[in-house]
């Protein structure tokens, strides 16, 4: 069958990973013009494999948005809950830039980084006025296949 490799990373590794998520959450936003007191929507979607966040306006027009993957996590780590705090909290920066404290949350989807996100934006200062849940159910979906006859 062959040697297994098991890859060690060492703290030198984790320390440097580290850095470059930390980097990215530092990533300027381009703002246009300065509103007081914004109302927004965020949407979580939630994935085993990913965690996606977007910040809206209340008409529903796209400000900003964020994955794990574009903060810097890389294949197996972009579906952790840690993943999705991070994402939570670089939209959160985003929300503040944006100069936005009361936001309407939307979840979609099953996954790791969605109970956290929730609460690491409540953690964060964000003034949270409704939860609403639309993940799609099916509502007795497609017709099954026939019976296997052997």
């Amino acid at each position: 069958m062959g040697k297994k490799r098991v890859i060690e990373t060492t703290e030198k590794e984790l320390l440097e990973e580290r850095d470059k998520v930390e980097q990215k959450l530092k990533k300027e936003i381009s703002v246009k013009g300065s509103q007081e007191g914004l109302e927004g929507r965020i949407y979580i979607y939630s994935t085993y494999n990913n965690t996606i966040i977007t910040l809206t306006d209340k008409q529903g027009n796209v400000l900003v948005w964020r994955t794990a993957g574009s903060i810097g996590f890389k294949g197996a780590k972009k579906g952790t809950s840690y993943a999705g705090s991070k994402v939570a909290e670089a939209i959160t920066a985003a929300c503040y830039q944006f100069k936005i404290k009361k936001v309407d949350v939307f979840i979609k989807g099953i996954g790791g980084g969605r109970a956290i996100a929730l609460k690491t934006l409540a953690n964060q200062g964000l003034t949270i006025q409704s939860i609403e849940d639309v993940t799609p159910i099916p509502h007795n979906g497609c017709r099954p296949r026939k019976p296997r006859r052997v």
